[in-house]
Parts: structure tokens; sequence; C-alpha cells
């Protein structure tokens, strides 16, 4: 039976230490996120009632974690986004902020209309699946 991988868990000094979980795991070459919340360093919310504020606070978040755990958004495989509203303009306004954030770069996604979110005041919370990038060889330990 193989060994259970190896998992660490990443929590940036960067993101606030209010969340009571990590904010992405890394496993071999992959790289799961909590979903990134729009909160500041210090925990508050920001951007109340504001889709789009918080959509960049979020995105801002989840390239902190991704980074943290040596990733980037161009390495990010598939993304659910949750907004907390029935209105499919906000689900719409949110997705543009997310969208603009990835550029070319059209990992397939989830978009949801939800009910609430975990902090007050919260109407946006993105996640990722991302791919670390290999590391290269020297080009002197190639194969020939």
């Amino acid at each position: 039976m193989p060994p259970e991988p190896a998992i660490t868990l990443i929590r940036p000094k960067q993101l606030t230490a209010k969340a009571p979980y990590a904010y992405a795991a890394v496993a071999g070459e992959f790289v799961f996120t909590a979903g990134a919340c729009p909160l500041d360093a210090d925990g508050r919310t920001v951007a109340v009632g504001d889709v789009a504020g918080q959509a960049r606070q979020a995105m801002t978040n989840l390239e902190t974690a991704l980074h943290a755990a040596g990733a980037q958004l161009t390495d990010v495989v598939k993304t659910t986004v949750y907004v907390a509203s029935s209105r499919q303009s906000d689900l719409g306004t949110a997705w543009n902020v997310v969208h603009a954030a990835f550029g070319e770069h059209e990992a397939p996604s989830t978009l949801l209309g939800v009910t609430v979110l975990g902090y007050d005041d919260q109407l946006v919370e993105v996640e990722a699946i991302a791919i670390r990038p290999l590391p290269t060889a020297p080009a002197g330990d190639l194969d020939a």
C-alpha cells in the first residue's frame, strides 16, 4: 500500500488569522484553496454592500494564498465563485471582476448564487484548485 501523500497547510501571515483554518493545502503539485473572502488583514469585511469591491479583495486574497503555496493565477485549473445574492446581475458583477483578474487564463469555473456566506456582510467568496509548476532542470542536467 503506497504511503499517504504529504500535505502542507498554508497560512500566509499577510492574511487574517481570524480564519480558523489554513488558506491552502499543498499535496504534491496540487494546491487546494479555501474560499478566499473579502477580509482585510484585521479580519474585517471590506466593501460592505459592494459586490465588485468584495470580489476584488477576494481575488487579492486568493492570489496571496496561491503565492504562499508556490502557485499563481495562471496555475489555476478550476474555480468556484460564490455570491450571496439571488440577482443574476450580482453574479455577473462578481464574475466580471474574477474574469478580469485571470486575464486570458480562462480556467473552468462554477458561479453560484447562495443564500449566505460565513462572515458578516460577506457577499463574495472564491475558491480554486491549482497545479504548481514543476521545477525545471538546469540546462546541464538534461538527458540527451
